[in-house]
């Protein structure tokens, strides 16, 4: 069996807020967010617009791409830090929001790294049963519920949005998705963290007032290893693969922060032209954050069939990530 990237999509929620809107809400700039982070808008959800409702209109256009429809689907994982909710998974609600049969769906929570640990999901249960013939991996989020607006560290880097994968499991051909290096070090789990809300810290009156229930992230120390995680999982990727980085075609870095995006390019020896970056439309959609722009290289003629794309990722845990696909 060879694994195939057969669509992709992604959805972005109609309301944006740009860095001058910013301004009226904290302490800020334009050029002070442009120049630290590259960010000039983001995207925000409905207050009524759910991770599961943006991964429903993500996946519908991936399928769509893929040529098939929810009931061709043999498995579904949503990689979210932001689900509907706690239980049930997200995935489930997808799965009855596409019209699927009676499938296996669950969520995984790896923060940014999400998608790139639900496509190591995914592509390990297609090489273990061929039963497994399509696989839909989302990527969701509505982080602008867990974001604090008067922290003006933190609220001008997020974004919401969906990003989706149709993978096909084809007889015969060669796979498309052969090498990946994923990791965690849960001694950093303190750099990225959203402190309330699970068994450890319960929602409480305390909780909310101390705004608890609000993302906390030490931004300096998040920059040194996300830069250094990036790097390290991706030279390995390129080194098992016996893959020059000027054979790549295209490297899809999370997008977190541009300063960081031209800081793991360079190391890589990789030109700027051939880094994605779309962070200043989107900002950090987290999970999202990968799916969004591969389906945006791929709509926009930046990836074409046959190229080979490197996508790397890092998030709380601190977890990381990087893949070598074929598209």
């Amino acid at each position: 069996m060879s694994i195939y990237i057969a669509g992709t999509g992604s959805y972005l929620p109609e309301r944006i807020l740009t860095n001058a809107d910013l301004e009226k809400l904290v302490d800020t700039s334009d050029e002070w967010i442009r120049v630290r982070t590259g960010i000039e808008e983001r995207h925000l959800a409905a207050r009524d617009q759910s991770s599961g409702d943006m991964a429903k209109i993500a996946a519908e256009r991936a399928l769509e791409a893929a040529g098939i429809s929810g009931a061709d689907l043999s498995a579904i994982i949503v990689a979210s830090t932001t689900p509907d909710y706690t239980f049930p998974n997200t995935a489930c609600l997808l799965q009855h929001a596409l019209g699927c049969r009676p499938i296996l769906c669950y969520d995984l929570s790896a923060a940014c790294s999400g998608l790139l640990y639900s496509l190591e999901n995914a592509t390990s249960l297609m090489r273990a049963n061929k039963k497994y013939r399509y696989v839909l991996v989302c990527g969701a989020e509505k982080l602008s519920g867990i974001v604090d607006w008067s922290d003006r560290n933190t609220c001008v880097l997020f974004g919401d949005g969906a990003g989706a994968f149709v993978l096909e499991n084809r007889d015969g051909g060669d796979d498309h998705l052969p090498v990946s290096c994923l990791g965690a070090n849960g001694s950093y789990s303190d750099t990225l963290k959203l402190p309330a809300g699970g068994s450890r810290n319960p929602a409480s009156f305390e909780t909310v007032e101390k705004r608890m229930h609000y993302i906390k992230m030490e931004g300096r120390e998040t920059f040194k290893l996300a830069i250094k995680a990036m790097v390290e999982s991706s030279n390995q990727v390129l080194t098992d693969s016996g893959v020059s980085p000027d054979q790549v075609a295209l490297v899809i870095p999370h997008q977190a922060n541009r300063r960081i995006i031209q800081a793991v390019a360079q190391r890589l020896t990789v030109p700027p032209d051939r880094v994605f970056d779309n962070v200043n439309r989107y900002g950090n959609t987290s999970a999202a954050s990968i799916g969004i722009a591969f389906d945006d290289a791929v709509r926009s003629g930046r990836l074409k069939r046959g190229d080979l794309v490197l996508l790397t990722s890092f998030g709380s845990g601190l977890t990381w990530g990087a893949m070598l696909f074929r598209y």
